[in-house]
């Protein structure tokens, strides 16, 4: 009899438990897969610390605020991390690059603040300072993404320049050099992705102070950002349409004159198709705003 009582009784806990897991699963289940593709917390630190020049063609970020605002940095790297393989690969592709967009972006706002102190005091004036005589700060594992210990050249290199056909990504991503492209102070969605990097691709063209078109008399020279001699051939592999950086050229003509007093004589050299192409210095400056 005793035996019989201990069976039904085993067999009451194995039901009570498997009742506890379905009551789990649920919860978990939404806990894993449930990804806030709005980027609330994200969107709302950019909005916060990233302001725009007079002529709103630059950005600069205001390193100090995201100091303050660690917890929420520290929130915001949490969803980051969390994310699985699993996950990601369900997916979209305007979700996936999205993500890794942000992530990108985020990640190195959050080496510049890990090492704000060293900034502050004047030990390092540039994210390249950050590195090392064998490793570049671009290769510095110091975040978890995707399930891996990851750094910034896995992200641009390995995912998003070997997975997806966008050359403009080169004006989304941005290094935190006054050189970059202007960081955006809002995040980058799947819905509005394709625009948010067309807009990158503008604003960026249209500052002078990284792209510009110099005339002399009926022809001229353009001078751009060294981005596009890093990664000309991005945009030479036929992606977005794009065969050449004259291609790009003509397509954004009217970003590249936006503002300028020459600007027939402007589109008149990059029509004639065989302009010089020179390529800028690259100034390697924290984008903070103390260098506006």
């Amino acid at each position: 009899m005793n035996t019989q009582v201990g069976r039904i009784y085993s067999s009451i806990k194995r039901g009570a438990a498997l009742a506890c897991m379905m009551l789990i699963l649920p919860f978990t289940s939404l806990a894993v897969t449930d990804f806030d593709h709005a980027y609330t917390q994200y969107d709302a630190l950019l909005k916060d610390a990233v302001h725009y020049s007079p002529n709103k063609k630059q950005t600069r970020v205001d390193y100090q605020q995201l100091v303050i605002k660690q917890p929420t940095m520290s929130a915001v790297q949490s969803r980051f991390s969390s994310v699985t393989q699993a996950q990601f690969d369900g997916w979209s592709e305007a979700q996936q690059l999205s993500f890794l967009i942000n992530a990108y972006n985020f990640f190195t706002l959050q080496l510049i603040v890990d090492n704000w102190s060293d900034f502050k005091l004047g030990k390092v004036d540039s994210i390249r300072d950050l590195g090392s005589l064998f490793s570049s700060p671009w290769k510095l594992n110091f975040f978890n993404m995707l399930g891996k210990k990851r750094n910034l050249d896995d992200i641009e290199h390995e995912m998003i320049r070997k997975g997806f056909k966008e050359p403009r990504i080169h004006a989304a991503l941005v290094c935190a050099a006054v050189s970059c492209p202007p960081l955006r102070n809002d995040a980058f969605v799947a819905d509005d992705l394709d625009e948010q990097l067309d807009s990158q691709m503008r604003l960026f063209l249209a500052d002078n102070s990284r792209n510009e078109i110099i005339t002399q008399g009926q022809s001229g020279k353009v001078y751009l950002s060294s981005i596009f001699k890093w990664y000309q051939e991005d945009f030479e592999k036929g992606d977005g349409g794009f065969d050449s950086l004259y291609e790009v050229l003509t397509y954004y003509i009217d970003a590249l004159v936006q503002g300028d007093n020459d600007q027939q004589a402007q589109r008149n050299v990059i029509k004639q198709d065989d302009f010089p192409i020179m390529f800028k210095d690259y100034d390697w400056r924290l984008n903070d705003v103390a260098n506006f």
